[in-house]
């Protein structure tokens, strides 16, 4: 488990502008935690090929704040900046870790990803952006069940009961982790082995493969009222019966992510104060997820606000 000062979560605009205003500001320490495999994923997944990057946004006139700005350019250059700043403030990104769990201890937090304790980190900067919508599967689910069906990690961890857990990437491997021991847990993947799950969680799998039944190669072909249950069939033929079934296919609504780690809400909106720290102490949110759907320039200057207050309120960060 690392030793840090500053704990990021989230490689993407938001995050690396962090990161370079923690550098440039004396915070060494530092390291960014990314689900994906590269840096800025959601801009490499989601903008087409030559599509136009704009520093003012929706009419909104931005000034510069910080060290991270850019003007108007393409996908590909604006990539190649971020780049950049990555290589020329020696920036560390730990990729395809997913933090889902943030946990207090004394004047320090934990972060983790399922049951695996990743760092151990004064001070936490979340910059993860606006999620995805949760994917949900082709078939129909009966409204007579949907209160025993989930498409988000729970809140609370249920125990002594029977769940599946339906998907075959990192998240889906955690929470069957996590609820190992706890739960009679079995894991369903439409195919014959993993492919896309990080090499921690294969070792947390392989430890605790006596603890959890592993459904691979299996496609559910329907789900079925039974009795305060859930009856899933498979296309084999297969028939179980389970108490819960948690669905990981991808996509992931912000709310639940932050209340899990015990940030507090206004309705939908996050409660920050006007530098982005959180009700949690040395906790800021940046970018997107600190305002639902911002803009790449409010992004860097959130994290040099950040930053700055962190430094501010918090000085013996820079010793730490």
């Amino acid at each position: 488990m690392r030793n840090l000062s500053v704990g990021i979560i989230g490689a993407g605009p938001a995050g690396i502008a962090a990161a370079v205003e923690c550098k440039a500001n004396g915070i060494s320490n530092v390291v960014i935690f990314e689900k994906a495999s590269k840096y800025c994923s959601t801009i490499r997944r989601l903008y087409p090929a030559g599509k136009r990057v704009d520093k003012n946004y929706k009419g909104e006139i931005f000034q510069t704040e910080g060290i991270c700005t850019f003007e108007t350019e393409a996908k590909e250059d604006f990539l190649l900046r971020m780049k950049k700043y990555i290589n020329e403030y020696n920036i560390s990104i730990e990729y395809n870790i997913e933090i889902n769990g943030l946990e207090k201890r004394e004047d320090y937090y934990i972060l983790k990803a399922g049951t695996y304790l990743v760092a151990q980190t004064q001070a936490v900067i979340i910059a993860t952006g606006v999620f995805d919508k949760p994917k949900k599967p082709t078939y129909p689910i009966p409204e007579a069940i949907k209160g025993r069906v989930f498409f988000e990690l729970p809140k609370e961890i249920p125990e002594g009961e029977k769940i599946l857990i339906v998907g075959g990437g990192n998240t889906a491997a955690e929470l069957a982790c996590l609820l190992s021991g706890k739960c009679d847990v079995y894991l369903s993947y439409r195919r014959p082995q993993f492919f896309r799950i990080n090499e921690e969680n294969l070792r947390e799998l392989e430890k605790r493969k006596d603890m959890i039944k592993f459904f691979l190669g299996t496609e559910i072909k329907s789900l079925e009222p039974s009795e305060n249950a859930v009856k899933v069939l498979f296309q084999d033929g297969h028939i179980e019966i389970f108490s819960k079934i948690f669905y990981c296919l991808g996509g992931s609504t912000p709310k639940v992510f932050l209340e899990k780690m015990g940030i507090e809400f206004n309705n939908s909106t996050p409660k920050l104060d006007e530098f982005g720290e959180s009700n949690l102490k040395k906790v800021f949110l940046v970018g997107d997820i600190a305002v639902k759907r911002g803009s790449i320039m409010f992004a860097f200057n959130s994290a040099h606000k950040a930053v700055k207050r962190l430094i501010e309120k918090y000085p013996e960060i820079l010793n730490s």
